[in-house]
């Protein structure tokens, strides 16, 4: 396991005016001005919508680029009797996409279904046989969902069959783009459009709420109970919790938990979260890989055959088998990564250094690669690229770690691809087998001339520093209205230095690989109760009393009628390690 390298992060002077203004209105709980800070949030009004959030925050969707182009074509293919066909990506968001635009449409207009390409056959994005289907289907209309920036030969193959594009999509556009009736982007150069983060399901929600408006519809109550599918899609597509997307988790959220879509509800149960307080977390790693893993295992489209079943029966009965696709893939992403683990290790490439990751082996499954990445860049700490053979090309995905942008790693070697797209953090790729050679000595040449030594190791940024007699009912109370946590707004990670064991804590687990803490601080009496996962290597310090210091999140156990809190412990040092700090840049 690498160790983590803590990072404090002190305010500037400026952040320290703002944060003493703040602090007035949390006598009680001064942490709490600091965090707020530190997540861009300058004013007593900023507070009140972080804290309590509201549709009325939402931007005007006319403001995106090419979105009156876009709702003119779709009213007018309802005016016409057009047949229309929803298309989107195999992933999680693009499933939800489909889902909520098929969904939302059939309120208005019964002439429209949706099609998913398999992984396998088709590949990522728009393909020509999809294209043929809606041809020979009398398909007027395809709205794209999640995919579609690049689809530039597919579009104008689409054109000269008599079909119409409208193109929702969030990935990183080219200088060239599809020559379709409309595309929605917020990532488009130039577009006004004042959030850039939109997840594909997002953008898809704002289509149809400009065309709810178009038509003069002002009961927003079926588009609006449509936000737990933007909900699912924002958690597990990672995009940045702030702004727009922080609403419509929110909501989509409190949907969720009250009355989620039927197919939802099904996988809930599956899940074992029928009587739990549901998360973003959650959704991230229980009902997400779930949704997802219809589309790596078989088709995508089965997770949106759930997502719009209309009898709870058919839904326990899709999500049953949507499950054992989870557990299947589970089985082999663990067999894959052990067997990549191992050729590396053969191979003397893991090394310390900058050197990333490039691996490819024929034989792997395609729907499991993006999650073999994941494991790598988790297990070794450095930029991955994990590529198989499928229809006749090498197909990949990668991933990266923090601070380290493999789009540009991997646009850097463009040339030698067949195609590519994705984001920051991941990126899906193509190539011919005999390219992949000269493919991985130009990307990592990139990497090794891009990426920062300290990029190569995991971080734990600390947000502050509090004593176990902070921590109050108030204080937890207040800490709630952070929610819901992810990228841009992550859980808040506290220090605590001088703390002891109370005399209680032991070793847990079927190898007693956990600690289960019962730790005291040196300025109180205050008890508290902590969970350390794999971190047995620290008990026989911590067991004879000797002082240590931990960085931890705080969680609510609502099962629990009483000391219900418990911190999830991140790391632990000892005393006399100091915490690195740096200045928040």
């Amino acid at each position: 396991m690498i160790s983590s390298k803590w990072n404090y992060l002190p305010l500037t002077s400026e952040q320290k005016r703002v944060e003493a203004q703040l602090a007035t209105k949390f006598p009680n709980c001064p942490a709490i001005s600091q965090l707020l800070v530190q997540r861009g949030i300058e004013t007593w009004d900023e507070v009140q919508q972080f804290f309590h959030p509201s549709m009325s925050q939402m931007h005007d969707p006319f403001l995106m680029q090419d979105m009156h182009k876009a709702v003119k074509r779709l009213n007018d293919a309802m005016g016409l009797k057009e047949k229309i066909m929803v298309y989107g990506d195999y992933d999680v968001d693009g499933t939800t996409a489909v889902a909520l635009v098929y969904k939302y449409l059939l309120n208005f207009y019964s002439n429209v279904e949706y099609y998913i390409p398999t992984r396998y056959e088709e590949g990522y994005g728009i393909s020509m046989k999809s294209i043929d289907y809606a041809a020979e289907i009398g398909v007027k209309l395809v709205i794209v969902l999640d995919c579609g920036i690049k689809a530039i030969e597919e579009v104008e193959y689409a054109k000269e069959k008599g079909i119409d594009f409208i193109i929702c999509d969030h990935h990183v556009p080219d200088d060239v783009l599809p020559d379709a009736v409309a595309i929605l982007n917020p990532k488009l150069e130039g577009n006004p459009y004042p959030f850039k983060n939109l997840s594909g399901c997002g953008v898809g929600y704002k289509f149809m709420h400009a065309f709810t408006i178009s038509n003069g519809i002002t009961n927003l109550y079926d588009l609006e109970s449509l936000l737990d599918l933007v909900a699912v899609s924002i958690a597990a597509d990672i995009v940045p919790i702030m702004g727009e997307n922080r609403v419509m988790a929110y909501f989509g959220l409190k949907r969720i938990n009250s009355n989620p879509n039927i197919g939802l509800r099904s996988i809930i149960r599956i899940c074992g979260l029928s009587n739990k307080e549901i998360t973003i977390s959650d959704v991230i790693f229980k009902i997400g890989p779930r949704i997802n893993a219809s589309g790596r295992m078989q088709s995508g489209r089965e997770a949106v055959d759930l997502l719009v079943a209309k009898d709870m029966a058919d839904a326990i009965e899709k999500g049953k088998n949507i499950d054992q696709y989870n557990k299947d893939r589970k089985e082999l992403d663990k067999q894959i990564t052990e067997e990549a683990s191992k050729i590396l290790e053969n191979r003397g490439e893991i090394v310390a250094g900058k050197k990333p990751i490039v691996i490819y082996n024929k034989d792997w499954h395609k729907g499991i690669i993006g999650i073999v990445a994941s494991r790598l860049t988790e297990l070794y700490y450095k930029p991955s690229v994990v590529l198989t053979y499928s229809n006749g090309l090498a197909t990949g995905s990668s991933r990266s770690v923090h601070g380290f942008d493999i789009y540009k790693a991997v646009e850097s070697a463009r040339d030698l691809l067949e195609n590519f797209g994705g984001h920051t953090y991941a990126v899906g790729l193509s190539l011919k087998e005999e390219n992949i050679p000269e493919f991985k000595r130009r990307f990592e040449q990139y990497v090794i001339e891009n990426i920062g030594s300290e990029q190569l190791t995991p971080q734990i940024d600390v947000d502050c520093e509090l004593d176990f007699s902070d921590i109050t009912p108030e204080f937890v109370a207040t800490l709630r209205l952070f929610n819901p946590f992810g990228p841009g707004n992550q859980k808040p990670v506290f220090v605590t230095r001088n703390v002891f064991d109370y005399g209680t804590s032991k070793l847990v687990g079927k190898t007693s690989e956990h600690i289960k803490l019962e730790i005291i601080d040196s300025k109180s009496s205050v008890v508290m109760n902590g969970i350390a996962f794999n971190m047995s290597e620290y008990f026989p310090y911590i067991h004879a009393h000797k002082p240590f210091e931990i960085c931890y999140t705080i969680e609510e156990n609502k099962r629990v009628a009483s000391n219900n809190i418990q911190l999830q412990i991140k790391g632990i040092r000892i005393a006399d390690e100091d915490v690195e700090r740096r200045a928040d840049s």
